[in-house]
């Protein structure tokens, strides 16, 4: 038996507004961009794809199952900017037919710097998830798949009994991502990514260039049908922009995934599961052992679209070194503000990768170069950490500079 799992990943960060060395105001964010963007992308992706996924699952009566992890800040931006979007979510939810995975709050990588704030995150998560949908997530994910084996231990002793993660060649060697695995030091059971067959859809689908183009359901289908046999699970993962949204809708996306649940279902020995469910239905076959951290950005599959440059590691540095700071003035309109710009995509637009991965790091960018957007993110930063000090002419004494705990396992 082969089963399809899909997993999509919903989010947006809240993007900052042009801010100069020269402003002293504490509104940080762009409002009207967060605004126009959150709209513009639920009426291309969120608003349709939701409708078919609910009518999908309706058609094949529950026998459709799909999984979601839906960002603290992209909840927060439907909240205020798309509430059709948080109803359609929530009558999801009730189909029963839906899972809501857990990570952090902010999409951060607090993982890497500091395990206080990264437990505290998936906390919060977790608590507006629950409040929401009345749903408590035993599957977890970090941010950007971002993984290694301390990652899968910390995630079993926060209580969860599944973790995906990206299912990167160099790690698999001649073994396949289609089946259940665990990591070396955890007993939790680990989903990876089939990237091949995701990125068909993520990527490929719209390239008259492919030489699989067009791709079809039934095509598709056929290849899932070639993993009986040879595997459990078929890890779809990916951005839930990529319906209607990276793929727009005259590439024929929508009618694909309509037709897509179809095609795989007229194979008896197919199904559709959830994460949960795929970890529930299969013992591991072996070790997923990732001494460094990996993650499902860019042909590298490593942290360089966050880490790859002085900037990006410096900007790092400087925001969790706040952290102290921040947490002793029991402010919480200054911790919100902070745990925003914490928000890794605020690192990737300073990212000065322009190769084989140039047209990624440039989607929905607001920036004209990745100096521009260090120079602006350090300009509010530095706003934000003069919110910290004592109203007395000498400034309070920094806190000592943060290290990544993970830094020993890169």
């Amino acid at each position: 038996m082969a089963s399809v799992c899909f997993y999509f990943q919903v989010h947006q960060p809240f993007r900052l507004r042009k801010y100069s060395v020269f402003d002293t105001t504490h509104h940080y964010f762009d409002d009207v961009k967060n605004a126009e963007i959150c709209r513009k992308v639920a009426n291309k992706c969120y608003l349709p794809t939701n409708q078919c996924i609910y009518d999908l699952i309706k058609l094949h009566q529950g026998r459709f199952r799909v999984s979601y992890s839906l960002t603290g800040v992209v909840l927060d931006q439907f909240a205020e900017y798309a509430p059709e979007v948080m109803d359609s979510f929530k009558r999801l939810a009730e189909t029963g037919c839906v899972e809501f995975l857990a990570e952090t709050y902010y999409h951060s990588l607090s993982f890497l710097y500091s395990r206080s704030e990264f437990a505290e995150q998936v906390r919060m998560q977790q608590e507006r998830i629950l409040d929401l949908f009345g749903y408590r997530s035993t599957t977890f994910r970090n941010t950007e798949l971002i993984y290694n084996n301390e990652v899968a231990r910390a995630a079993q002793e926060m209580g969860f009994t599944a973790i995906i993660a990206e299912g990167a060649d160099h790690l698999l060697g001649y073994r396949s991502p289609n089946f259940v695995y665990q990591p070396p030091n955890a007993t939790i059971k680990v989903l990876l990514k089939n990237f091949r067959l995701s990125d068909d859809i993520a990527f490929r689908f719209g390239n008259r260039g492919w030489a699989e183009w067009p791709l079809t359901a039934e095509k598709f289908a056929g290849w899932v049908n070639q993993v009986n046999g040879n595997g459990y699970t078929v890890n779809l993962f990916m951005d839930y922009e990529t319906f209607g949204e990276h793929q727009w809708a005259d590439t024929g996306i929508f009618d694909f995934l309509y037709h897509l649940p179809g095609q795989v279902l007229k194979h008896p020995d197919n199904d559709f599961k959830t994460p949960a469910e795929v970890a529930a239905a299969h013992e591991a076959v072996g070790e997923y052992d990732a001494h460094h951290l990996i993650s499902w950005a860019d042909t590298e599959r490593d942290l360089s679209a966050w880490l790859g440059n002085a900037m990006q590691s410096n900007a790092l540095q400087e925001a969790y070194n706040l952290e102290k700071a921040i947490k002793v003035t029991g402010n919480p309109e200054l911790m919100r503000d902070w745990r925003k710009l914490l928000t890794s995509d605020h690192y990737y637009y300073m990212c000065t990768k322009y190769f084989a991965d140039g047209d990624v790091h440039k989607y929905f960018n607001p920036y004209d170069s990745p100096y521009d957007s260090y120079i602006n993110f350090m300009n509010v930063l530095d706003n934000l950490a003069a919110r910290t000090r004592p109203r007395a002419a000498q400034p309070a004494t920094a806190p000592a500079s943060a290290k990544p705990l993970s830094s020993v396992t890169q």
